[in-house]
């Protein structure tokens, strides 16, 4: 990896809590920015209280997204705690914040008209359940209320079940990415085009939840009619879901005739499914869905997942297992791609979190800091910005 990270240089101010911003801010500090975590006195992000599990009074919830920050805690109710916050706004390139309503913002001097007077070339990247502008701007939102919203929770479980939420906060997840996104093409257009100002992004969770509809939304755009909740099935593909082995349940993705035919060949069935007139082909297929899973599946249930799924592999069939986070967070493979980070706490010993999933030739991510505890860079932080001048004398 080459010895200078892409964001080496920027410092990002991340006024955030629970998921989204704090993901955000922590992939730009795995990209190498100096990101200072900036929380309330005394209790800090809220996330720090989410639990169990909890290390040594340390939540797990927290610890998980906040590597690669510093922590000052600053009352900005009060003038010297606000000033200070203007300092480091003077001599930053990026601020996030996730307060929702923007008279808040205003009240609080920290909204981006203010901001961008003390810094015109500061990047403020706002996140909110449901965004800056439009009817229901200001609403305070959560990943379920997203992920409800967005029209994917509808969509979820079973065909004869209830709606289910996604286990893990997947809205939460893709707005701090999006808003990585905007950010690194706000830096680029402020480096390379004139005026060499910054700018202002608004993220929401529930658009970027409904980014997820992609091609269920190009479907409704086609045809007017509402998705139904199809379970595990793909749509427009066959076999294209979980299917049943001796031991566990393996998933198999046939999404070509190419690969019928190789799947059939590995099952044995070239003089007997693959001629029957029902699943010839994939519209086929489809329609007959429920007299084919069956068929497969008295076949696939005389052998043990493995013994398939080498079988799948060694002929090009995508195929994989379903696996448990356990099972997952100790593969070969994830490991060996560097996806499992370790880092050393001063109180907690080795912690572990999820890397970074971008890969790069040269100035790939970097884990330098574990996450922070509360307030641990008060007076480092104090003191960088102790000798600086005042706010209006840098404008």
């Amino acid at each position: 990896m080459g010895a200078t990270a892409p964001l080496k240089n920027i410092r990002v101010l991340e006024m955030t809590e629970a998921l989204a911003g704090p993901y955000c801010a922590m992939m730009l500090g795995d990209l190498g920015a100096d990101v200072i975590k900036i929380e309330r006195p005394d209790s800090g992000d809220q996330s720090r209280r989410w639990g169990p599990p909890f290390l040594q009074g340390e939540s797990a919830y927290f610890l998980s997204v906040n590597r690669n920050k510093r922590s000052i805690e600053l009352n900005i109710k009060t003038e010297a705690d606000l000033d200070v916050l203007h300092r480091l706004i003077a001599r930053s390139d990026v601020f996030i914040t996730n307060i929702p309503r923007m008279t808040s913002l205003k009240n609080a001097k920290i909204d981006p008209d203010t901001l961008r007077e003390i810094n015109p070339r500061l990047i403020y990247a706002a996140i909110s359940g449901y965004g800056h502008s439009g009817p229901k701007a200001s609403r305070g939102g959560y990943d379920i209320i997203a992920q409800g919203e967005a029209g994917l929770m509808a969509l979820t479980g079973e065909p004869d079940g209830i709606p289910s939420r996604f286990p893990t906060p997947m809205a939460d997840i893709t707005a701090g990415l999006y808003t990585v996104m905007g950010i690194q093409a706000a830096l680029y257009v402020r480096e390379t085009q004139e005026p060499s100002v910054g700018q202002f992004i608004d993220v929401s969770l529930v658009d970027a939840q409904t980014t997820w509809l992609a091609n269920i939304g190009g479907s409704y755009f086609a045809n007017g009619e509402r998705p139904e909740r199809l379970g595990n099935i793909h749509p427009t593909v066959c076999p294209y879901q979980p299917l049943r082995t001796k031991d566990k349940t393996l998933i198999v993705a046939v999404g070509t005739e190419r690969l019928w035919e190789r799947f059939c060949g590995i099952l044995e069935i070239t003089a007997t499914l693959m001629v029957d007139p029902r699943f010839a082909t994939n519209p086929q297929r489809n329609q007959h869905r429920d007299e084919l899973i069956p068929l497969l599946e008295e076949i696939l249930i005389t052998r043990d997942a493995d013994e398939w799924l080498d079988k799948f592999v060694d002929n090009g069939i995508p195929s994989g297992p379903i696996n448990f986070p356990d099972e997952t967070l100790t593969d070969e493979h994830l490991i060996a791609r560097g996806m499992i980070v370790e880092l050393e706490h001063p109180t907690l010993g080795v912690i572990r979190s999820i890397g970074n999933p971008i890969v790069m030739s040269e100035n790939g991510p970097t884990y330098r800091r574990y996450p922070p505890s509360l307030g641990e860079h008060n007076a480092e932080i104090r003191a960088e910005v102790a000798t600086d001048t005042t706010v209006e004398e840098n404008l």
